[in-house]
């Protein structure tokens, strides 16, 4: 689960400063001012560790990658190339790492770890790294930390408190660093003891491949859909695979249950529960549009004495959340889910039942074990934020289990205020027009009917 984030010049933001994340984050802000641009710096740290190419630092991006992000001047703050884009990434590791000194048999074990890359432009303005560095921590604090750089000769290693000592006859140089993380296989056999070097790499593709994202406009419903059996990794990024997913799970016979000791339903059971729950049907299901086809309709009630319809011919806001539902309880355990705007299309009402599903996805079970997962919602919905702080004041979810951000345009850049929220559920630090000027309004509507009915009464005299 990622605990951390901070950006430095990069779009919108010339520094974000450190950000919380929690089980269930929640970023507010108006239009165009940067937040989505948060969640594409992931996208395009997953897809360059997915990339086989070793030598490119930041793949930025084509018509087949999961974003685009242009060129590397498009990525800088102000498109300022003599700028470095860097950015500290800190995640809690599924279990404790113990990294060995081979030489002094000094032992260092953390449960957290945390990158911080510095990438800068070369002389054909690409992205190169030029520092990466790892801190392997505890609650206590840092246990060990690493720093691998760039110079004029290649490249500079140096860890504390465990030193590294160079193989026999092997005192080159090290070779500068490979992609945004990762230390060249010809560096670390230069030392007796890096080895522990490449379990820091791959602790950091995991934790990016466990990284998915949901956009704010979602495919259309259609009358049919195609499935042949085979086990999607995610939704999609406009929740075209949606139904293969949810006819996947329930193939394998996936069971969750909403919390600790709440009932256990089959995949597609659930997801129908959450969506009566939502407010937005009656009943769901899927089926094969005839025995031993390929092909499969979703079919809806909208209220119990309604008939049966196909999702093509009910309200445009179900085959939006639907894909949301889908993804926040089925991608793998100790998945981070990126989504924006999942309650587009719902009414109040849902917006609000929104925020109890996504309270479900992050404490729900499966297998008897937590599914751990973890999600960061963009969202422009009063509703979704009141419900929150209900369920806080309820005890139904800790203040420390979310995190709540409000993102404003301010002096040329994007600016992140962390809004705090009290065991009562109250926040003590309300941006300015944090959802319109409310007051502002209906001091104006009253004065407005007062002058509308000082009028109406001088015109009857």
């Amino acid at each position: 689960m990622l605990t951390s984030l901070r950006v430095q010049n990069f779009k919108a933001w010339q520094d974000s400063g450190t950000m919380r994340l929690a089980p269930l984050t929640v970023i507010f802000g108006t239009n165009s001012s940067g937040k989505s641009s948060l969640g594409h710096l992931l996208l395009a740290l997953k897809q360059t560790v997915q990339m086989a190419d070793r030598k490119r630092a930041l793949h930025l991006g084509d018509e087949n990658a999961l974003i685009d992000l242009g060129t590397f001047a498009d990525c800088l703050y102000t498109h300022d190339t003599a700028r470095a884009l860097e950015f500290s990434l800190g995640w809690k590791l599924p279990s404790a790492m113990t990294v060995s000194d081979t030489l002094s048999r000094a032992k260092y074990v953390g449960d957290t770890l945390a990158l911080t890359a510095k990438l800068t432009a070369d002389k054909a303005g690409q992205p190169q790294t030029a520092e990466i560095s790892y801190t392997l921590a505890t609650s206590t604090g840092p246990v060990l930390q690493v720093t691998h750089g760039r110079n004029a000769s290649g490249g500079t290693l140096d860890s504390k408190p465990l030193r590294l000592v160079h193989a026999q006859g092997r005192k080159w140089p090290a070779e500068p660093p490979e992609k945004f993380y990762r230390f060249a296989d010809r560096t670390l056999s230069r030392y007796q003891n890096a080895d522990f070097l490449a379990e820091f790499a791959l602790e950091t593709e995991r934790v990016l491949d466990g990284v998915f994202y949901l956009g704010p406009l979602r495919s259309p419903p259609k009358r049919v859909y195609q499935w042949s059996g085979d086990t999607p990794r995610d939704v999609g990024q406009q929740g075209e695979y949606a139904i293969a997913a949810l006819l996947a799970a329930a193939q394998s016979r996936r069971e969750l249950n909403r919390a600790y000791k709440q009932r256990k339903q089959s995949f597609d059971a659930f997801i129908a529960a959450w969506l009566v729950d939502l407010g937005v049907i009656n009943s769901f299901k899927v089926k094969p549009v005839a025995k031993d086809r390929k092909e499969y309709e979703v079919l809806i009630k909208t209220h119990a004495d309604a008939p049966e319809v196909k999702l093509t011919d009910v309200g445009f806001g179900l085959s939006q959340v639907l894909p949301a539902m889908v993804q926040a309880f089925y991608a793998p355990a100790g998945s981070t889910i990126w989504m924006e705007q999942p309650e587009i299309h719902l009414h109040p009402m849902a917006q609000s039942n929104l925020a109890d599903a996504f309270i479900s996805a992050v404490q729900s079970y499966e297998g008897g074990k937590p599914r751990d997962t973890q999600l960061i919602i963009e969202t422009h919905s009063e509703h979704f934020l009141t419900r929150l702080q209900r369920r806080v004041a309820e005890g139904g979810i800790r203040p420390d289990e979310i995190a709540v951000y409000f993102v404003k345009h301010q002096h040329g850049g994007a600016r992140l205020e962390s809004l705090q929220i009290d065991l009562a559920g109250e926040i003590s630090n309300w941006p300015d027009n944090f959802f319109g000027d409310e007051m502002g309004d209906i001091a104006a509507r009253t004065l407005a009917a007062i002058r509308h009915r000082a009028q109406t009464g001088k015109g009857g005299k």
